[in-house]
């Protein structure tokens, strides 16, 4: 057995493997970068060693540091997680050198599976259906066009080694191909070391599914069914669901072949997935049409020599404990008999809690997370990186944690999942939250009809503000500032037993405005001789049937309209979170004698909508350009975001190099109108 695991990953995965070498009595190793260094999994493990640097390539990708600390730490396996070095050769390698086993199969299937290219190569040989596709690396102008004809048009751009989605980008006209080769390159080469990209034929809207497989070093390879992942936004996916809705037991068995195929082929040992795309229409009717139209298409898409991110669904309607059997496997021990005997119970849902907004383009969010709380029912498991107090930074995933639920049919799981998310504590970072709950409850997912184009029929913006209740606003900013009042009378020095805002003649309310998503909100109340609430609005217009039952700075009960409400008040500084049966808000106090307005912002100046790291300056001062022309990358969380001129003009000024590090909304470039002249 394995005395002392070191696990080479960080966040909810490193936790999660933390958590299983525990349960089997393994001592536990964590590594970490400068930025994690006060990070949860840190905390939890037996021992942990600092790999400096901040950047993945700096730290977690630093195959020499992990091998030093596991040697330092007499460590004698590691795990590798998912992502940064899970599917890299040189890792395994490196530990078979030194006698450290490698949580994982061997260097010569991963150098296999890793490269996209060769992994197909093997795959058609092996009988599994593949899409055409063509390895572009070093290829451009002429040459480049001539590859992506032979694919056809549309193509998928896709970084030949790693995943995650990373680099991933489709490409419908020969214009675009160039650009698109390009970024891909470039984030291929900032996330996994490698540049190398691929082309590969584009389907519009077909179903993702994965099959989990195990193998042991004794030549048993089994599969333990299907995941749909077919909910994704930039090739990544949002929710995933184990057993797939589309998949019967005809399908299930070939697709289960397949994998097993699949592994066989390379000799592979250790928890693995292999991905299909399921045609629409061919395999399961148009979107997943009724039980009796589902067929038959499906192909190869790549095969994740590691654990999966979306692992849990699986553990869930197979009662099994995939990091557990990983650590066996690789302690040479047989794939155990519950493996080979596992049946399918009930249904399984996951969702992927990010640090992102839906409503601009899913940009990246970094800040302190005030309040971490998502409850765990019967049936609910949590799987987070973060707690009350973590920072999100801009270096790293912003994936927050994965909440499961599990439950005897598909519509109990999406139902329960649903009511965790909206009721969770989600605090000082935006996420996507009302985007997961939307897409849960919307009829659509309930019927089935998904695929990977489920968020370009159903609008992500259109998902989250359907959450919204239209009356929560003006009831959240009343608690609110009830709240506030309750709080300032609660710190009071003297004479605390004083109504809130009393006078000898009262008339004039007491007021306090707050900003919100949906704009201001002007508050006014007024409390009695006796301490009772006497008048309360929101822009002027009166609640009806206003009753204050309870209020205290954390806690509002409120009557309205009839109905009694409770509504919990959380205060950071000048920003208040509320949470209660109306679902969520955040609404920023407005000082009661502001400042002085600040300067105008330099007139034509640009500023980055997200913090970040530079990556690219397209523009030198001077230069003449055209609306819409690209001015600055900035790179967030593994992402790319284009900073492009709003009209033609001339830059007068670039503000930011190569590499640096920005905040959201400074200005990293000044356009003015060009002279005619």
């Amino acid at each position: 057995m394995i005395a002392k695991l070191l696990v080479a990953n960080r966040g909810e995965i490193a936790r999660r493997v933390l958590r299983a070498a525990r349960g089997m009595g393994i001592a536990t190793v964590a590594v970490f970068s400068d930025p994690d260094h006060d990070a949860l999994f840190v905390a939890e493990a037996d021992e942990a060693v600092p790999l400096g640097g901040v950047a993945p390539a700096e730290s977690y990708l630093r195959v020499d540091a992990v091998l030093e600390a596991a040697e330092r730490t007499g460590a004698d396996a590691v795990h590798p997680g998912y992502g940064f070095l899970a599917e890299s050769p040189e890792l395994a390698a490196g530990c078979r050198k030194r006698g450290i086993t490698f949580v994982g199969p061997p260097p010569e299937v991963l150098a296999v599976l890793g490269d996209k290219v060769e992994a197909k190569r093997v795959m058609a040989a092996a009988g599994v259906p593949v899409l055409p596709g063509a390895e572009v690396t070093g290829l451009d102008g002429d040459e480049l066009a001539a590859a992506a004809e032979r694919v056809g048009l549309p193509v998928m751009v896709k970084a030949t080694f790693g995943g995650g989605g990373i680099g991933m980008r489709v490409v419908r006209e020969p214009a675009e191909l160039q650009a698109a080769v390009d970024a891909a390159r470039r984030q291929a080469g900032a996330a996994f070391g490698d540049d190398a990209v691929l082309l590969e034929r584009f389907l519009p809207a077909p179903r993702h599914v994965e099959v989990q497989v195990l193998a042991d070093a004794h030549g048993r390879v089994v599969h333990l069914f299907e995941r749909e992942c077919s909910v994704q936004r930039r090739h990544q996916k949002l929710v995933e669901e184990a057993p797939s809705w589309a998949v019967d037991a005809d399908l299930r068995r070939r697709l289960g072949d397949a994998a097993v195929a699949a592994a066989e082929a390379v000799g592979y040992v250790g928890a693995g997935t292999v991905e299909f795309l399921l045609e629409p229409g061919g395999s399961g009717g148009p979107r997943g049409g009724p039980p009796e139209d589902r067929g038959g298409g499906f192909f190869f898409l790549e095969a994740n020599a590691r654990i999966q991110v979306e692992h849990p669904v699986t553990e869930a309607v197979t009662g099994l404990d995939l990091v557990r059997l990983q650590l066996l496997v690789a302690a040479g021990e047989p794939l155990p008999d519950e493996v080979v005997r596992a049946t399918l119970h009930g249904h399984a849902v996951e969702a992927r809690l990010y640090a992102e907004d839906p409503r601009r383009g899913f940009l990246p969010q970094a800040g302190t997370l005030h309040r971490f709380r998502v409850s765990e029912p019967p049936g609910v498991r949590v799987d987070a990186g973060v707690g009350d107090g973590s920072v999100v930074g801009v270096h790293y995933d912003p994936l927050l944690a994965k909440v499961i639920a599990h439950a005897p049919s598909r519509a109990e799981a999406a139902g329960l999942l649903a009511a965790v998310l909206a009721g969770a504590r989600l605090h000082g970072v935006t996420t996507n939250r009302d985007l997961l709950v939307g897409v849960l409850r919307h009829p659509a997912f309930l019927a089935g009809d998904v695929d990977t184009a489920f968020l370009e029929r159903h609008p992500p913006a259109e998902l989250a503000a359907g959450q919204r209740d239209p009356e929560a606003g003006r009831l959240h900013a009343a608690a609110a500032a009830l709240a506030a009042q309750a709080a300032r009378r609660a710190a009071a020095t003297v004479q605390q037993t004083v109504p809130s805002g009393w006078r000898n003649n009262p008339s004039q309310l007491q007021r306090v405005d707050f900003e919100s998503e949906d704009g201001v909100l002007a508050v006014g109340y007024r409390f009695g001789r006796a301490g009772g609430l006497e008048a309360l609005e929101v822009d002027g217009e009166p609640l009806p049937g206003a009753r204050l039952w309870t209020c205290g700075p954390d806690l509002v009960d409120l009557e309205a309209g009839g109905v009694r409400r409770r509504f919990e008040v959380h205060r950071v500084g000048d920003v208040h979170y509320l949470d209660g049966p109306l679902g969520h808000a955040e609404l920023r106090e407005r000082p009661r004698f502001p400042e002085p307005a600040a300067a105008a912002a330099t007139k034509g100046s640009l500023a980055s909508p997200l913090p970040g790291i530079v990556r690219r300056v397209a523009v030198r001062p001077g230069e003449l350009v055209a609306a819409g022309a690209l001015l600055v990358v900035v790179e967030a969380m593994k992402l790319e975001h284009r900073i492009a001129a709003p009209t033609a003009g001339r830059v007068r000024e670039v503000l930011v190099g190569e590499g640096q590090e920005v905040d959201a909304g400074a200005p990293v470039a000044v356009l003015e109108e060009a002279d005619d002249g």
